[in-house]
């Protein structure tokens, strides 16, 4: 077995971030204050209202129902929501806390959903997949989108093992090769009339950010001339509430920018089957220069000279490893995002607008 020794999202994590795409108003973390901190600071920019029961080390000892209950009616009371996710955590979890028994016993006015899940469950996927149980068991979701979202989330799991984070025991964190270098490619290849293709394959709010490189591209492609063929899994039909948002609010900007989709390849939880198309849209453009931005991993047969985009630095690393010359960092990207209802500005997207106006040689 090979151990994985780089920090992984954990299930915890996951459960928070699934409870977030399902509109929940608060998420009760059933466990130490610290637990999930940075994570719980972003969801509040979301939005949510990230909460914790702050066990101490007699809890550990004497149980912490009460303190549950308490808290649970306290925030039905203070907040008046329609949706409460209580998180179970390691410490709540191992001392064997009944979640469900103490939301019984709460009777509150909210729905609230118990999410039995600690750090040691497995993948990060099993603490998303373990709030899409209990969702469709208080009939929040169909038993179908559940089946749907699972199969999704397995299939992710499965490409980190194959080519992921998860391939490599260990990958230290690279910046990227510079922004400056993709964006002359870029537009040189658009300048000399040829064709650049464009594929966003995001994971969910992450896409606010990537899609911003399609309108420079598109900028771009007005000032220099070329072609461009854009590629995305921005279907809006599909997914939680949030994410169908997300994706109606990026095509919306996309298509103030005369950004036009030609070929949808999934919605923006569909990234893990999604790659699949956007590799099969990839085939029927024959490109002079492919950009494939978000996880573009999960996009099958790359070429070593097209230009990846993503925000995980140890995926760049990753990426250098296996000869691809061009791997950009957008490193800040879901810490921007989070609080966004619009398609940010990005930096590759920047200095992809500056070579094309000439502001840098």
């Amino acid at each position: 077995m090979n151990d994985i020794l780089h920090p992984r999202p954990n299930p915890i994590i996951a459960a928070m971030y699934t409870l977030r795409d399902l509109d929940a108003d608060v998420v009760l973390m059933h466990g130490p204050a610290g637990c999930g901190f940075m994570a719980s600071r972003r969801l509040e920019e979301a939005g949510v209202h990230v909460m914790t029961t702050g066990m101490r080390e007699s809890d550990l000892i004497f149980g912490a129902e009460e303190k549950l209950v308490r808290i649970l009616r306290d925030i039905d009371d203070r907040f008046n929501p329609g949706l409460i996710g209580v998180v179970g955590t390691c410490a709540s979890m191992i001392i064997g806390e009944n979640l469900d028994g103490a939301i019984k016993k709460a009777d509150v006015q909210a729905t609230v959903l118990p999410i039995d899940i600690h750090g040691c469950s497995g993948p990060n996927t099993t603490g998303a997949i373990a709030v899409l149980d209990a969702a469709a068991s208080y009939g929040l979701i169909t038993q179908h989108e559940r089946d749907r979202q699972k199969m999704l989330l397995e299939k992710a799991t499965l490409i980190e093992k194959e080519r992921g984070l998860t391939s490599k025991s260990y990958l230290k964190p690279h910046p990227g090769t510079t922004k400056l270098s993709a964006a002359q490619a870029i537009v040189g290849t658009l300048r000399k009339g040829g064709k650049i293709s464009v594929v966003l394959n995001a994971k969910k709010e992450t896409a606010y950010g990537f899609a911003d490189i399609m309108r420079a591209v598109e900028h771009a492609r007005s000032v220099v001339g070329g072609e461009v063929h854009y590629i995305g899994n921005l279907d809006d039909k599909v997914g939680l509430p949030r994410i169908r948002r997300y994706a109606s609010n990026i095509l919306r900007d996309l298509d103030d920018a005369n950004v036009i989709i030609e070929s949808i390849t999934g919605g923006l939880d569909e990234y893990a089957v999604s790659g699949k198309k956007a590799a099969e849209a990839l085939k029927q453009c024959d490109a002079d220069l492919r950009i494939i931005a978000g996880l573009p991993h999960t996009v099958p047969d790359l070429s070593k000279n097209d230009v990846l985009v993503t925000d995980q630095a140890r995926q760049i690393r990753n990426y250098l490893e296996k000869g691809f010359t061009i791997a950009v960092g957008e490193l800040s990207t879901h810490a921007d995002v989070m609080s966004t209802h619009t398609v940010l500005r990005s930096e590759l997207g920047e200095t992809i607008r500056q070579v094309a106006d000439g502001g840098l040689a």
